[in-house]
């Protein structure tokens, strides 16, 4: 009960990455106000963390709804006099129109593809973060976390949802530089694959070949469904959280992209079913992905990473 005490907010908890960061920071302790536009999918969240001891507040709040954010915010203000202590802008609308529209051009799409991925995922965070940094502020102290991604980084699925992840990192950066002398403390938060009930589905499911593109940014859907079988619980990014809201190191992270596989070694973390998280960044794993390389992977040390300023060179615009 690391948390015990603490108010937190979790954008799109009804299923997926947020109902896991909800699962995971309520059974530390807080009370978790969860956010979602379905009331079915919500409450069935809140009986979960009820089932594990932890207090669950489920509200209906369309991240596209200005108003239903500013009084949730209110509402927080008024039964925690004040108090709010990490923001999880989880919340993402757009992962049925990507694997719908995979394999195809930005131009051969309708344009509110664009709205589709980024009203509520990066939008809505940006009204989020606004109405949670007042309270935390005021009170001098805070986190809060942008769940991002790679494709903010170099292309990945089509063109909105790269443009929609450099943003909520850059988001995440920007809001930290205004932030850091207040307390508050504002991070990027990469996971690797998960296994989401939509990518169980759409990827892992039986019929998963018919229902997306063979091939997705290069990778083909053999590839890519391997990836996933290995990919994390729905649950570690929450475990992530937890660790990261108690490190007192925390302001010495303000601004940064994390992953989850850095947390994961920094914290000595293991997903929820007990595998070890993969490293990403790892020399041993990324030669499996080579072919002809892959022999190598068995005698490569598992502590010698690629750094970070490769991964940046690597996708140098300048």
């Amino acid at each position: 009960m690391s948390l015990s005490g603490w108010v937190c907010v979790v954008t799109g908890a009804s299923r997926g990455i947020g109902r896991g960061i909800a699962l995971q920071l309520s059974e530390a302790g807080a009370t978790v106000y969860i956010t979602g536009r379905q009331e079915n999918s919500l409450k069935q969240t809140a009986a979960q963390v009820k089932e594990r001891g932890g207090d669950c507040v489920p509200v209906i709040c369309d991240s596209t709804n200005d108003k239903d954010i500013e009084e949730l915010f209110e509402r927080i203000k008024c039964e925690q006099n004040g108090r709010l202590d990490i923001l999880v802008n989880n919340a993402y609308a757009g992962v049925q129109a990507i694997f719908e529209s995979m394999g195809k051009k930005f131009w051969e799409t309708d344009p509110s593809m664009w709205d589709s991925i980024n009203n509520t995922g990066l939008r809505g965070h940006y009204f989020f973060s606004v109405y949670a940094s007042r309270l935390m502020v005021a009170q001098g102290r805070g986190l809060i976390v942008t769940i991002s991604s790679m494709g903010g980084l170099r292309y990945l699925f089509n063109v909105p949802y790269g443009v929609g992840k450099a943003a909520c990192d850059r988001l995440a950066a920007d809001m930290a530089v205004e932030l850091k002398n207040r307390g508050v403390a504002s991070i990027s938060l990469w996971p690797g694959p998960v296994q989401t009930e939509l990518v169980s589905q759409l990827v892992l499911g039986k019929d998963a070949s018919q229902s997306v593109n063979s091939e997705v940014s290069g990778v083909s859907f053999p590839q890519l469904k391997d990836v996933f079988a290995n990919g994390e619980t729905t649950e570690l990014s929450g475990k992530c959280i937890v660790n990261l809201a108690k490190d007192k190191n925390l302001m010495s992270l303000t601004g940064k992209v994390l992953m989850t596989c850095d947390l994961s070694r920094r914290y000595g973390i293991k997903d929820i079913d007990g595998r070890s998280v993969v490293d990403f960044t790892s020399l041993k794993f990324l030669v499996t992905q080579v072919p002809y390389l892959s022999w190598l992977s068995a005698v490569v040390p598992s502590f010698l990473r690629l750094p970070r300023f490769v991964l940046s060179l690597a996708n140098n615009r300048f």
